[in-house]
């Protein structure tokens, strides 16, 4: 396996990053520092002081690029980004995660097609970790670093699937919720367990929520949203909803273009927008 040498291996109970990599079986795959506190609180708490589930938390970009405001306003961008490390390093340590990487890479490298390396990392750390389950963002996502990650991540997944394959792979919402999606095409992830751990961990990114991002109410906010809307007629099954979509078939199908893909997910919404308003005599 390797890695570049900015890229930081980080195991919170002091094991072998070879070994601690080797034991997952749960990995957020993400852009930023706080992004898989928000995707992944269902395999964070599944993992909590759990011996035989670890989960991983891979991390892209720098970060440097966040809102800055108040007393952050007039920091550079490397000390930005040594904060952002040391709270995801402070996450990992309250989430009992098996391992973090934060790679550590330029937003614009990232998001650069041509910049094969990102690909080749991600590869090689999936081969070396072989997890079971992976959460990483979804297609839909506004973020334009979000999306990127999804792609570097299904690029490196692709180049593996003669020798590995996960069980499951779902991209999750982040910068644009994915309740509009018709509810045969979402996944419903319910994160009510351990509800004051995922209050924690989604408050130690003081960087963020000084700087006027108050990602820890929004968060909490739109998951109790999404437990409330998910059904029109029955009632709530959850205290807290999060919204994923089945990305397995761009791994199963590797021929599949993920612009087909996505297309048949906005197809499907607006056929059912347009049958109901014409179902009720409005066309």
């Amino acid at each position: 396996m390797e890695i570049s040498e900015k890229s930081i291996i980080y195991v919170p109970d002091g094991i072998e990053p070879g070994v601690a990599l080797a034991r997952t079986t749960h990995m957020a795959i993400v852009a930023h520092q706080d992004d898989a506190e928000i995707i992944a609180h269902d395999i964070i708490s599944q993992c909590f002081d759990n011996p035989f589930k670890w989960f991983t938390c891979i991390v892209l970009a720098d970060g440097a690029g966040s809102t800055r405001k108040g007393k952050y306003s007039e920091i550079s961008a490397a000390d930005l980004v040594n904060i952002r490390n040391a709270e995801q390093k402070e996450a990992a340590r309250t989430g009992d995660y098996g391992a973090l990487v934060l790679l550590g890479h330029p937003s614009g490298i990232v998001k650069n097609p041509n910049q094969i390396g990102v690909t080749d990392e991600l590869r090689g750390i999936l081969k070396w970790a072989k997890p079971d389950f992976i959460y990483t963002h979804n297609p839909f996502d506004v973020h334009d670093t979000h999306v990127a990650v999804l792609l570097r991540t299904l690029d490196a997944l692709r180049r593996l699937s003669d020798e590995y394959i996960p069980d499951k792979v779902y991209g999750c919402e982040v910068w644009r919720s994915l309740d509009w999606l018709l509810p045969e095409d979402r996944i419903p992830i319910d994160v009510s367990l351990r509800p004051e751990l995922a209050k924690n961990l989604l408050g130690l990114f003081e960087s963020q929520l000084g700087s006027g991002k108050r990602y820890d109410l929004a968060v909490l906010g739109r998951r109790l949203a999404n437990a409330t809307f998910d059904s029109a007629v029955n009632p709530d099954t959850s205290d807290a909803l999060t919204y994923a979509i089945d990305l397995k078939p761009l791994i199963d199908n590797p021929g599949l273009d993920i612009g087909v893909f996505v297309r048949e997910f906005l197809d499907r919404f607006k056929d059912d927008v347009i049958s109901r308003i014409e179902r009720l005599g409005g066309i």
